[in-house]
């Protein structure tokens, strides 16, 4: 009765830590939940909930009799790193409006406006660092975090507790999740790419017609405020189609991961 209770006791402890682990590395660094403004202790305390949600779910899948020291090492090693795919490829697709933002600020003649980043942690674009807010926004407005906890629970399924992982699959999936959300992000800033270059045509025309004239000194202030009208009239269209690339990236990568 007393080997029975520790042995359940010692799988119960394994299966919570190998939860957090997985969890926990995903949720530090998945967009919304794992952004820098959000607190380190919020963070915790969510991974350690969802942890203690889903640990009994994970004792049967804990090898019996447990694991020794090195092997115990390589079960924790490999649910961090999942959990690291994870969040990475949902950061990825993240990512995508900040892409954008780059190349509006670029096209408006806006992109020597730097300001922080709150969503990277780190100096962006002005417009890059509207648009990462305003997406992570739209995430929890439109419930898409629902969808990433759901690729958690969901991920036993597609990455059993144990199982080392592909790297060449793991850098593959990396790669398509990278190039599609620079496409995306190109995409995006496709109308501001076409009037920055109508104004350019305009300027060029321009200056052959009237040598005298400061044709960038007269053409940059109209392009910025093109550009915010622009902004202005795409932004609910530039937003519904990110919000739907990034709900179906995360479908597809979650399906195309299970077995």
């Amino acid at each position: 009765m007393q080997s029975a209770l520790e042995t359940f006791l010692a799988g119960g402890v394994l299966a919570f830590i190998l939860t957090f682990v997985r969890i926990g590395s995903a949720v530090m660094i998945m967009p919304g939940l794992g952004d820098s403004f959000v607190s380190a202790r919020i963070r915790l305390h969510m991974a350690l909930g969802i942890s203690f949600v889903l640990f009994p779910l994970v004792m049967p899948a804990i090898p019996h009799p447990l694991p020794q020291t090195f092997m115990l090492f390589v079960m924790i090693t490999t649910e961090f790193i999942v959990g690291l795919l994870i969040g990475t490829v949902a950061r990825i697709f993240m990512t995508a409006t900040d892409t954008a933002g780059m190349v509006i600020s670029m096209q408006s003649g806006l992109s020597n406006a730097q300001v922080f980043n709150p969503s990277l942690a780190t100096q962006g674009s002005l417009i890059g660092a509207l648009l990462s807010v305003t997406g992570v926004l739209i995430l929890f407005e439109t419930n898409l975090h629902h969808l990433l906890i759901t690729g958690l629970v969901e991920s036993y399924q597609m990455f059993p507790v144990g199982e080392v992982p592909d790297t060449g699959s793991m850098a593959e999936v990396m790669s398509k999740a990278v190039n599609a959300a620079f496409t995306i992000g190109v995409k995006l800033a496709t109308p501001f790419i076409v009037l920055t270059l109508l104004i350019y045509v305009a300027m060029g025309v321009l200056a052959r017609l009237m040598p005298q004239v400061q044709v960038f000194l007269l053409a940059l202030p109209i392009q910025i405020l093109l550009s915010m009208i622009l902004l202005m009239l795409v932004a609910s269209t530039l937003f519904l189609t990110w919000t739907a690339f990034y709900e179906n990236s995360l479908t597809a990568f979650f399906q195309a991961a299970s077995p």
